[in-house]
């Protein structure tokens, strides 16, 4: 694989050193983490211990204080292992949950709770979708009114990776309803246990089945004022920020379970045989994963040079939506295609390609669905 000339030696090491860690840690014990329903916390504490749920994070706190470009690095890998389920556990945890406190947290917050999410003792959740609100987030129902020194909480989210055994949620609630939607909703940091909130039920899914999945219940939940992330009223601008985050590292997932459904049908191919010849003697099969191999190395030079425009703080949104509609798009494609040439066994189980073809569908629809990133990438032409 051709690397981006911008990636350095100290990218590559950081790189094959996950690799390591997931062929040996992750890989050969998944499958059952699949049947489980979760990801071992040991195993969200081992990757804590290596640094990787910190890269983002102040030294202060034991962060590694790297940038975008890394954490592509660390989507792309997760994406590689060809569990959707482990890849989004952590990914939610260190690019779509925390950042809410890594960006907007006070100095207080911060040392509350940053140790402990870069350890992988304190694990985070995100919790602003709802039954009638997923992509328009100006819609959500759930209030918090203020009620002397606490915010009581009422309402519901659906479909919370990491909400079943997540210790930290970042809720998303309306603090002002006579203003437009998107201007009165604010962040508070919820912790397990909170009087008022509770798990509604685990949801079961088509794949991620190692990601646990929730539906949350806030009734009368009553959370300290101190618990208000980044100030009332503020919480839209969070939620828009990250998102930013968030796509790029979709999509540099959805590019590393693309490569790998290569690797894996590229290699059944070679070896699998059919009217008296293997399949990669037909110029059709090699034609068409050729094609979809040019694809990938497109859609994964663009992830990464959306996240290096992140990374140099420059504007980036119409890239970024870019990012998450093509490469969403493209490793169902991939999927589709792979488990054709896989044959019967794709439909089986107990194969990788079956497990990955489930996993990548909500590739185009979680995080933004593609229309409408594309809607806000028509805005920008």
């Amino acid at each position: 694989m051709n690397e981006m000339s911008f990636l350095t030696e100290d990218h590559l090491r950081f790189r094959d050193s996950l690799r390591r860690f997931i062929d040996t840690e992750v890989v050969p014990k998944a499958d059952a983490w699949e049947e489980s329903g979760m990801v071992p916390r040991e195993v969200l504490r081992q990757l804590g211990e290596l640094g990787y749920l910190g890269i983002r994070y102040p030294a202060t706190y034991g962060g590694a204080e790297l940038d975008t470009v890394y954490s592509a690095i660390l989507a792309e890998e997760l994406g590689r292992s060809s569990y959707g389920g482990f890849a989004v556990t952590v990914l939610v945890h260190t690019d779509m949950a925390s950042p809410h406190l890594g960006n907007f947290g006070s100095p207080e917050q911060l040392a509350r709770w940053m140790p402990g999410i870069i350890t992988g003792k304190t694990i985070c959740a995100v919790a602003v979708t709802e039954p009638d609100a997923g992509s328009d987030v100006a819609g959500i129902k759930t209030r918090a009114v203020r009620d002397g020194d606490h915010y009581v909480l009422t309402g519901s989210k659906m479909f919370i990776t990491n909400g079943v055994h997540g210790d930290l949620y970042f809720v998303a609630a309306k603090t002002d309803s006579s203003v437009k939607g998107s201007r009165g909703i604010s962040i508070f940091a919820v912790e397990k246990g909170t009087p008022g909130f509770k798990v509604g039920r685990s949801l079961k899914k088509t794949g991620w089945l190692s990601s646990d999945t929730a539906e949350l219940v806030f009734d009368g939940c009553r959370v300290p004022a101190a618990n208000l992330i980044g100030g009332e009223n503020k919480g839209f601008y969070s939620i828009m920020r990250n998102f930013q985050n968030e796509r790029i590292v979709l999509g540099a997932q959805a590019m590393g379970e693309a490569q790998k459904a290569l690797d894996l049908a590229v290699d059944y191919v070679r070896n699998r045989k059919a009217f008296g010849a293997v399949l990669w003697d037909k110029q059709t099969i090699r034609q068409r994963l050729a094609m979809l191999s040019a694809k990938v190395a497109a859609g994964r030079q663009l992830a990464y040079h959306s996240a290096w425009l992140d990374a140099q703080g420059r504007e980036c949104v119409k890239e970024v939506s870019m990012v998450k509609a093509y490469c969403g798009e493209l490793v169902n494609e991939v999927m589709y295609t792979c488990q054709q040439f896989h044959g019967g066994m794709s439909y089986v189980r107990e194969t990788a390609i079956e497990r990955m073809a489930r996993d990548a569908r909500i590739q185009a629809i979680g995080g933004g669905a593609t229309e409408v990133m594309l809607e806000e990438v028509a805005k920008r032409i």
